[in-house]
C-alpha cells in the first residue's frame, strides 16, 4: 500500500475519534457541561437499575421523522425521585407517565430530568412511559458521524439504517445513554411503509399489518445489549438463512439483503461461517445463540450491532477493496464481515463501561483479524498482517481518552492497540494459554461492562506475568519504546527508552543466528558477547524501535 492510500484508510478507518464526537473546531481538552451529563454516571442516573424497554416506534421515510414511545422499566436502587432521560436536539420528549399519571419534566440540552411522584422504594420495580417525536440527526458520515441515513436503492425504494456509536443511541430514541447499565432484554417494534421490511436487534416475534397499509415488525432481544448497539435497518429486503455447528449447538444465521444482491450476498457472506468457526475457536462460543446471528445489509460501511451486524461493503474482499495492511492478506477476506462480526464478543459481550475504553472494542476486535487470518492461512500470515496495519498508526495522543465526559481516544486504538495485544501474546510464548486468556476474558466477563483495570488484573493475573507498565506505555502514551543497545569490549549494553519509569518488557532478540530472551527495563544491562562484531535483530513481532548507537 503506497502512503498516500495508506493516510486515506488510516483517516476513513479511524476518524470516528474525531468525527464522531463533534469535535471538530473545539480546542483540547475543553469539556462542557453537557459533556458530563452525557458522559458522566450522575446521580439521577445512579439510583435506578435498568431492566427493560419496549422501544415502540413509526419511522415516516416521507418526512423522515421518527415517533412513537419507550417503555423503561427499572430496579430501585436508592430512593430518589428526579430521573435522567437522553435525547438528543431535535428530537423531544412530548410526555412521560407512570402508572397513567402524567409526569413533570425539564429539559437541559440532550438531557431531560423527570420529576417521580410515586414512591421509589428500594427494591421495587417500576415503569415509565416516555412518548417522543421529530426529524433525527441525518447521518453524515456514517458511521463515524452517525445518526439516521435515509437513502434510496437503484430501485428508488427506501433504504434506511441507524449508527451511533459515540454520538449515543439517544441521537434517535430516549434512553438512558451510558454504556455502564445496560438493559436486560427489550422489545423492539418498528412501524414501516407496507412494501417495505425493519430489520432489528434479536428474533423477529410477529409482522402484525396495519389498517393504514403499513407493518409493524417486532423484534425482541432476550440477551443484555448496550444503547448503540440497538439498531433499525429498512429496506426492499429479502433473506436466506442457514445454520452453524458451533459450540453451544445450532446457531440461526440470518441474511437480509437488498433484492437485487441476492446472489452476490450468498457467494459473499460465505465468510460469516468461516468467521464463527474461527472465532469461537478464539473467543469461545458466540455470545448470543438464542438472539441468532444476522448480517443486514445498509446504506453505509458497516457497524457491529449485537446479533444484527450490518453490511455495506460492496460485496468484495478487503476494506472496500484495499488490503489496509498492505500485505495482500488482507485481501483474503471481507473485512466487514470479520471485523464488525469480531465486535461479538469484543464490544457486545464484553462492553466498556465508559468510552474513554473504547480501546477494549477495538483493539481485540482489530486483533481479531489477525487471529482470523492464522486460522486459516498460518501464524506467519497473521504475523505478516499484523506488521503490515503497523503504518496506519499516528503515535500522536494515548489511546486511552477521558473519562465520564463521553471522550474516546485516539483512533490508534485499532493498529496500535491490535500491536500491542500481539506484542503482549509473544512475551507470554504460549499459545494454549493465550488462547485459554482469551476464551477465559469472554466467558468471565460475559454479558458485562468492564473497565480497563478490569482487563488489564485479568490478564496479568492468567498470564502470571505483570504487564501493568506495558498497558501504561501503550494506552496512556504516544510513545514507542526504544530498545537502545550498543556492543563495546565484548559485552552487549542494553535498556528501554522513549517509556514509562518503570517499562519492563522482556524481548526476544536474534543474536549472532541464535535466539534468546533479554530482560530489559530502564536500567542499563548487559551480557557477554564473542566479539565486537555482533548482529542483533530484534523480533519483528514486538512493536517496539530498535536503536544501535554502538557507533
Amino acid at each position: 500500500m503506497n502512503k498516500h492510500l495508506a493516510g486515506i484508510l488510516t483517516a476513513f478507518l479511524f476518524g470516528c475519534s474525531v468525527n464522531a464526537q463533534g469535535l471538530l473546531g473545539k480546542s483540547e481538552n475543553v469539556f462542557t457541561h453537557q459533556d458530563t451529563l452525557r458522559g458522566s454516571i450522575t446521580k439521577e442516573r445512579a439510583w435506578w437499575d435498568l431492566k427493560y424497554y419496549h422501544l415502540d416506534i413509526k419511522v415516516n421515510p416521507a418526512n423522515r421523522t421518527i415517533s412513537g414511545s419507550n417503555t423503561v422499566r427499572y430496579t430501585v436502587l436508592t430512593e430518589c425521585n428526579r430521573m435522567q432521560i437522553d435525547l438528543q436536539e431535535p428530537m423531544n420528549i412530548t410526555k412521560v407517565t407512570q402508572n397513567g399519571k402524567e409526569l413533570k419534566f425539564e429539559r437541559d440540552g440532550n438531557a431531560f430530568f423527570i420529576t417521580l411522584t410515586e414512591n421509589q422504594k428500594i427494591g421495587e420495580t417500576k415503569e415509565i412511559v416516555v412518548s417522543f417525536s421529530g426529524v433525527p440527526k441525518e447521518a453524515v458520515r456514517p458511521p463515524w458521524d452517525g445518526g439516521i441515513t435515509w437513502q434510496k436503492d437503484k430501485n428508488g425504494k427506501d433504504f434506511i439504517a441507524s449508527s451511533c456509536q459515540g454520538l449515543g443511541a439517544s441521537v434517535w430514541w430516549p434512553c438512558k445513554d451510558h454504556m455502564y447499565d445496560e438493559v436486560d432484554n427489550m422489545l423492539i417494534s418498528v412501524n414501516v411503509p407496507g412494501h417495505l421490511t425493519d430489520v432489528s436487534n434479536g428474533r423477529l416475534q410477529s409482522v402484525k399489518k396495519q389498517k393504514d397499509g403499513t407493518k409493524t415488525f417486532n423484534w425482541y432481544v432476550s440477551n443484555p445489549i448496550n444503547n448503540y448497539g440497538v439498531n433499525i435497518n429498512i429496506g426492499d429486503y429479502v433473506n436466506f438463512s442457514e445454520k452453524f455447528k458451533g459450540e453451544k449447538g445450532d446457531l440461526d444465521c440470518s441474511y437480509y439483503v437488498l433484492r437485487d444482491n441476492l446472489a452476490k450476498a450468498k457467494e459473499q457472506f460465505k465468510d460469516a461461517p468461516k468467521m464463527l468457526k474461527a472465532f469461537e475457536n478464539w473467543f469461545g462460543p458466540y455470545p448470543f445463540y438464542e438472539d441468532s446471528y444476522k448480517l443486514v445489509e445498509v446504506p453505509y460501511l458497516g457497524m457491529e450491532h449485537q446479533s444484527s451486524v450490518t453490511y455495506g461493503n460492496n460485496y468484495q474482499n478487503g476494506h472496500n477493496g484495499h488490503d489496509i495492511s498492505g500485505t495482500g492478506w488482507g485481501l483474503k477476506f471481507d473485512y466487514i464481515i470479520i471485523h464488525e462480526s469480531g465486535h461479538e464478543w469484543f464490544a457486545n459481550n464484553i462492553t466498556y463501561k465508559d468510552i474513554a475504553d473504547m480501546w477494549i472494542h477495538e483493539s481485540f476486535t482489530t486483533y481479531s483479524e489477525i487471529l482470523f487470518i492464522e486460522y486459516y492461512y498460518g501464524k506467519d500470515a497473521a504475523n505478516e498482517y499484523a506488521r503490515g496495519i503497523r503504518k496506519m498508526i499516528s503515535n500522536k495522543e494515548p489511546i486511552i481518552g477521558h473519562y465520564d465526559v463521553n471522550r474516546e481516544g485516539s483512533g490508534d486504538m485499532y493498529p496500535k492497540g491490535a500491536n500491542m495485544i500481539h506484542t503482549i501474546r509473544q512475551v507470554i510464548n504460549d499459545d494454549a494459554k493465550w488462547k485459554s486468556i482469551l476464551r477465559g476474558m469472554n466467558k468471565t466477563f460475559y454479558h458485562q461492562t468492564v473497565t480497563t483495570k478490569q482487563i488489564e488484573d485479568f490478564i496479568n493475573k492468567e498470564s502470571g506475568i505483570d504487564f501493568s507498565s506495558v498497558f501504561d506505555q501503550y494506552l496512556r502514551t504516544p510513545q514507542v519504546p526504544t530498545f537502545e543497545y550498543y556492543f563495546k569490549d565484548k559485552k552487549l549494553a542494553y535498556h528501554w527508552i522513549n517509556c514509562v519509569g518503570n517499562f519492563d518488557l522482556p524481548l526476544k532478540v536474534t543474536l549472532n543466528g541464535k535466539e534468546i530472551w533479554l530482560k530489559v527495563n530502564t536500567d542499563w544491562h548487559a551480557i557477554d558477547v564473542d566479539s565486537d562484531t555482533t548482529s542483533l535483530v530484534v523480533d519483528k513481532n514486538f512493536y517496539v524501535i530498535e536503536s544501535n548507537i554502538s557507533n
